[in-house]
């Protein structure tokens, strides 16, 4: 080996070091970049009812109107929900043939921005109390009740509910398939809408995770809390309304034989929320005083109301940023929870975010 050799091989070792030092320096940057200081406020454990009202932040109050589109995804053309997973059961539970895709833009958001999103499972849900939020508190004059501009998502199941369903692969198992669908399949596909490009030409979705939330109820609130937990470098808001943090993931699932219980493991069972390092998650959860069916008894997998508790007071044992809401004389996925509270679980959510 000549003596240029090997002063080329040096010189090319060191200019390797050199980038690697600037990669990580880099990395480093984006990590301080993403990270945030909301503070405690609106942090805790909060019980409302017996009576309700509406709040009138998720009602039109006259502000200038964003946009809204819609499109459809047919399940066969997915990569990850084709609607033909072997823990399904077509013929007594049906899948859909495919799935409606509802996205509203608020009049606040400038076209050419990185975008903060909201996805909304079991769309479209409550997207039209969240379309008002956004048209009454993103020009909100008060700076403690504001929202940032994000773009609403809202996302339709696959069908039906429960074990051996569409719906229950999606929402109820434990893995991150939610999660790369959502980002790999419905975000691209969300950005390439026609109709949508036209009006937004350079429309654009931040990369910072803080920017990205999650909301659903039921098994769409556990589903909330999945994608994040399991993806926090893609999504770290989560919303959680009547979470069914209990034992409903399909008994042949793969993901069986890491998390025996499904979503229970969060708070019981492995624990996991006790037993993890604690991740950079935002994170509000909720249980009704009825959220239980009338056969679930005490100390089974399938109790939503001590489910809902424990998670609870897991996430607050570890030191989350977390709000939790327990609702008196209300059932599950209880409209009048959403319309009293939707609003100022939104401003918790959002607070502490800084636009890219």
């Amino acid at each position: 080996m000549t003596a240029l050799t090997l002063h080329t091989r040096a010189r090319f070792a060191a200019i390797c070091h050199l980038l690697a030092i600037g990669l990580l320096i880099l990395t480093t940057s984006a990590a301080e970049h993403h990270l945030e200081n909301p503070g405690p406020e609106g942090d805790g454990l909060f019980t409302i009812g017996p009576d309700y009202k509406v709040d009138p932040d998720l009602t039109d109050r006259g502000n200038p109107k964003g946009k809204s589109f819609g499109f459809s995804m047919p399940l066969a053309s997915s990569k990850i929900f084709r609607g033909d997973d072997q823990t399904l059961d077509p013929v007594k539970k049906p899948v859909r043939k495919e799935r409606k895709i509802s996205v509203y833009v608020p009049a606040a958001y400038k076209d050419g921005t990185k975008a903060p999103l909201l996805i909304i499972h079991d769309g479209p849900g409550p997207l039209n109390s969240v379309r008002n939020a956004l048209d009454n508190l993103t020009v909100s004059k008060n700076p403690n009740r504001t929202l940032p501009a994000f773009i609403a998502i809202a996302v339709e199941n696959g069908g039906n509910d429960g074990k051996n369903s569409q719906r229950g692969l999606e929402y109820d198992t434990m893995s991150d398939r939610l999660a790369r669908f959502i980002h790999d399949e419905v975000l691209p596909a969300v950005l390439n809408h026609a109709e949508l490009r036209a009006a937004y030409p350079r429309l654009a979705f931040t990369e910072n995770p803080w920017g990205r939330g999650v909301i659903g109820c039921s098994s769409g609130g556990a589903a909330a809390l999945t994608m994040a937990w399991f993806r926090p470098d893609w999504f770290r808001r989560v919303i959680a309304y009547s979470g069914t943090f209990v034992d409903q993931q399909d008994d042949d699932a793969p993901e069986e034989a890491k998390y025996p219980l499904g979503a229970w493991e969060y708070h019981s069972g492995m624990k996991l929320i006790a037993t993890s390092d604690q991740k950079p998650l935002r994170i509000f959860t909720h249980v009704s005083e009825k959220d239980i069916r009338p056969n679930d008894a005490e100390e089974t997998h399938h109790n939503w109301v001590m489910a809902g508790q424990r998670t609870a007071a897991a996430l607050k044992a570890k030191g989350y940023h977390h709000r939790f809401v327990f609702s008196q004389a209300t059932g599950h996925c209880d409209r009048r929870v959403f319309d009293q509270t939707l609003a100022d679980t939104l401003v918790w959510l959002w607070r502490g975010y800084r636009a890219d």
